[in-house]
C-alpha cells in the first residue's frame, strides 16, 4: 500500500508548518521566493530533511491560491501584533520610567 506523505500541516493555531517540524512553511517559500536552493533552506533549517524541504515547496507550487490566501492571513496576524505592540511599552520599561519618575520627585 502506498501512503501519500503529507509535508505540510496546519496546526491547533492554523498556521502552516512543514512535516512534524515547527518550522512555518512562511519561512521556507520566502527563501525559496528569495532564490535559496532547497539545500540551503535545508541547512537554515536542520530541523526539516531535504526531502521536507522540497515536499514544501512542491506543496506551494501547487496550492498557489490556498498558500496565497494563507499567506495573506498571516500578514494580517503580523500587522495586528506589531500594531498592538507599537503602543504597548514592555513592563520593564514602565518598571524604569517609574524608577526615575521616583528619583526626579525626590528633594535633593
Amino acid at each position: 500500500m502506498n501512503t501519500e506523505k503529507r509535508y505540510v500541516r496546519l496546526d491547533e493555531h492554523g498556521v502552516m508548518r512543514v512535516g512534524n517540524s515547527r518550522v512555518m512553511l512562511d519561512a521556507i517559500v520566502a527563501g525559496f521566493a528569495q532564490g535559496h536552493a532547497p539545500e540551503t533552506l535545508q541547512q537554515q533549517y536542520p530541523a526539516l530533511s531535504l526531502e521536507e524541504v522540497y515536499g514544501a515547496i512542491t506543496y506551494s507550487l501547487a496550492h498557489t491560491d490556498e498558500v496565497k490566501a494563507y499567506l495573506k492571513r498571516q500578514d494580517e496576524v503580523w500587522e495586528s501584533w506589531r500594531a498592538r505592540s507599537t503602543g504597548r511599552l514592555s513592563p520593564m520599561v514602565e518598571c524604569l520610567r517609574a524608577l526615575r519618575a521616583s528619583d526626579v520627585a525626590k528633594p535633593t
